[in-house]
């Protein structure tokens, strides 16, 4: 190591590091400085160096070839320069024997007069120089090398002004990140549009909806179930069938309004303008029942008691709404609720029930079991229905469980296919 080293060098390089700034592309605040040193100088060339380990990076500069960006740090006389807290002035460098026969003053371009200052931060640290050179030998005026320490020092400020803004930066990156996973939090829990409405306007305004059709599932026998399984099987359990319950509602355009114990509850119809949630709901409540099918085939294979099923549908007005501060829920409310969980009460394992209502708006598209009228609690005796499958003529399968493009046709109203052709 042909250079001197500051006494603080480790701490230095430290401090350095932290900055971030070498290597750094150019920046106009930089190349500023050290054109207004040159120009009030008077100087041929001038740069700012951040000297790092073993090499000088010129980080701005004026009058120095642009592919000029990384010198060994012994060939520069800013080596030097971060070894002291004040200016360095070297009127000749051909007279001084630190700087004579270092690159640019030995060779090409022959500098003779270097003056530097270092750039000290808050904490003490030389992180580099400003710097000036001419091509004869000259001396700097009181008022000049003011100007370069005052210079430096904007140098510096510049360089702390960089982390600084790095560190809003990275604040306002946290922030919205923080802002991200709150609002994800939000679609969690409540409607991508209910969610919206509370973010924008701090509340969400109660809606009556005239038409609106509700699901409630619940599983047969299931506190003797709860009594027999280990919490943690239990739960996945209920983990596992609600969250194949999700992605076929997501499918059929329903939301998916709360679960309470081993109850599932969704609406079709409440947050979107579709006309034919009604039959949307019961293709659902299909899927469900066939899911459950498939499930309880693959528990008897496993020698596992299976989880039955009762459905229930109804199709009716309710209000819509957000209650609470600290947890908010979305939830609905009117008669139509309770009706509905009256259908599914007074289903039977494995069976769809819908009521009167529901089973006016689909009667021409799904097979049909006429139950009579059952005795329902605070209601009295209410027609109901079995849903058993999608009539032929609007299957897509022989089971009947899917609906083929007739059915879709037939929902939006289209009888007869239209062509621009001749």
């Amino acid at each position: 190591m042909d250079y001197a080293v500051p006494a603080n060098e480790t701490e230095r390089l430290a401090a350095l590091g932290k900055y971030g700034i070498f290597g750094s592309a150019p920046e106009a605040g930089f190349d500023d400085l050290a054109e207004l040193a040159a120009h009030i100088t008077g100087a041929t060339f001038s740069m700012v160096n951040i000297v790092g380990d073993t090499s000088a990076w010129i980080k701005a500069r004026h009058g120095v070839p642009p592919d000029l960006s990384e010198v060994p740090r012994g060939s520069v006389c800013c080596a030097h320069t971060i070894c002291q807290s004040d200016l360095l002035v070297c009127p000749d460098t051909h007279a001084d024997d630190r700087f004579k026969h270092l690159p640019f003053i030995a060779t090409d371009p022959h500098v003779r007069f270097y003056a530097g200052m270092p750039l000290i931060d808050s904490g003490g640290y030389a992180l580099g120089t400003l710097c000036v050179m001419d091509l004869a030998p000259r001396e700097l005026s009181f008022e000049t090398s003011e100007a370069i320490r005052r210079l430096a020092r904007q140098v510096v400020a510049q360089i702390e002004l960089r982390v600084k803004l790095a560190e809003i930066e990275q604040t306002q990156h946290a922030l919205e990140s923080e802002k991200q996973r709150a609002e994800e939090l939000i679609l969690n829990i409540l409607p991508a549009a209910i969610a919206h409405e509370l973010t924008t306007n701090g509340h969400v305004e109660p809606r009556h909806h005239p038409s609106v059709t509700i699901m409630f599932t619940d599983f047969v026998d299931f506190t003797k179930y709860a009594g027999q399984l280990a919490p943690r099987v239990l739960v996945d359990d209920l983990d596992q069938y609600f969250s194949e319950f999700d992605k076929i509602i997501r499918r059929h355009g329903l939301e998916k309004l709360k679960t309470i114990g081993d109850a599932y509850m969704c609406a079709g119809g409440l947050l979107s303008d579709s006309k034919s949630h009604v039959v949307d709901t019961c293709l659902a409540a299909l899927e469900i029942r066939q899911a459950m099918a498939r499930a309880n085939k693959q528990r008897e294979r496993l020698q596992m008691a299976p989880w039955q099923l009762r459905i229930g549908i109804h199709t009716g007005n309710v209000m819509s709404g957000v209650v609470g501060k600290d947890k908010f829920t979305f939830d609905i409310w009117g008669d139509s609720v309770n009706v509905a969980a009256r259908m599914q009460a007074a289903s039977e394992p494995g069976r769809i029930n819908i009521s009167e209502s529901t089973y006016q708006h689909v009667k021409k598209f799904f097979a049909l079991d006429a139950r009579g009228s059952l005795e329902v609690k605070n209601k009295g005796a209410m027609p109901m229905y079995f849903l058993d499958r999608i009539v032929e003529e609007y299957a897509q399968d022989a089971e009947g469980q899917q609906p083929n493009e007739k059915l879709s046709a037939a929902l939006t109203g289209a009888t007869s296919s239209w062509s621009l052709g001749s």
